[in-house]
């Protein structure tokens, strides 16, 4: 039996389906009061639970070898955030502690590349980076980093455990709409576009899943894994999308010095309305930031192989045009 947390999410939906394709008996993790419509009609038990209350994981467990560890709280609004620093470190503790009580023979943990110490231009980014629970940028960083650190200490002390790493995820099967899907989305529908200048690398969110498999099967005890994908500048991301759709939307550069300001002032709007932030010091310090990044390690021992990055975008745009109808190509 497999567990996965977080499985109601954009990784968590897409390799639910990857491991029921493959046969594996799977159960998902399911918080209180969750939307779980991304893994509605699927063959997959389901168990209510919250990784901050220990005695609620007791039955997801049972009976269980193997676990995929995703669910988190991501967070681009600076400051602290307690619920995310809960979530993230607390709720792995209780994920690794009832691991090992239950006798789990391998626990593999999606942390993030932000959890890596971020590194100069010119430097490629790889696992020989450690990971920074101090990085000064952002709470999730801090969190996922602290997170990972302690997935280390619990291979150190015994669990066969395994670190994912994944970059910027985009693909089919986004039910939630992540910062990047919304993007693609909204440039797909042909919305008026503002965008900064910037680059990132993007990963397919199944390649990440395959990655996420690969390192079950074959991944070092106490290792981690980059899964990195391709890098592109957000205008050309933009362009690719009108290729795909073959439609032309207006797109509007903003000076990076005028996003900044309005990076000052936006996050108050979007605690107020509760809306998805897009503009906010952290998400532009990220398009700022380097973003060469290896896969090379993962490559080599895993046999990970990202897909191209037109093919993600075309069916990304395919999926969101046809969320009903197209289901999710893994």
């Amino acid at each position: 039996m497999i567990l996965v947390t977080g499985a109601t999410g954009h990784i968590g939906n897409v390799l639910v389906r990857k491991l029921l394709d493959r046969g594996e008996e799977t159960r998902a993790l399911v918080w209180r009061g969750e939307d779980a419509s991304s893994i509605q009609g699927l063959d997959v038990e389901t168990v209510e639970g919250d990784v901050l209350e220990p005695e609620s994981l007791k039955s997801a467990f049972q009976d269980v070898d193997r676990v995929f560890h995703l669910a988190g709280l991501i967070s681009i609004l600076p400051g602290q955030n307690p619920l995310v620093w809960r979530i993230n470190v607390e709720g792995t503790r209780n994920v690794l502690a009832q691991a090992r009580r239950s006798g789990v023979k391998r626990l593999v943990y999606t942390s993030s590349i932000h959890a890596i110490s971020r590194a100069t231009h010119g430097v490629v980014i790889d696992e020989a980076l450690p990971f920074d629970p101090d990085n000064p940028y952002g709470e999730y960083d801090r969190s996922k980093a602290m997170a990972s650190l302690e997935v280390q200490k619990a291979a150190r002390e015994g669990l066969d455990a395994v670190i994912v790493c994944p970059t910027g995820v985009i693909g089919p099967g986004d039910y939630r709409h992540s910062e990047m899907g919304e993007v693609i989305h909204d440039a797909a529908v042909g919305r008026v576009m503002y965008y900064v200048e910037g680059a990132y690398d993007f990963v397919d969110v199944r390649d990440v899943c395959d990655g996420l498999i690969l390192a079950e099967e074959k991944g070092r005890p106490g290792e981690s894994y980059i899964l990195s994908g391709h890098k592109i500048s957000v205008r050309h991301l933009l362009d690719r999308v009108k290729r795909v759709t073959g439609k032309t939307f207006k797109r509007i550069k903003i000076p990076f010095g005028l996003a900044e300001l309005a990076a000052n002032v936006t996050p108050f709007y979007y605690r107020l309305t509760k809306s998805k932030p897009r503009f906010t010091s952290y998400s532009l310090e990220v398009l700022r930031s380097n973003s060469d990044i290896s896969h090379a390690k993962a490559t080599r021992e895993l046999g990970y192989r990202p897909r191209s990055l037109q093919e993600t975008i075309a069916d990304t745009v395919k999926w969101f045009l046809e969320p009903r109808a197209v289901p999710v190509v893994v």
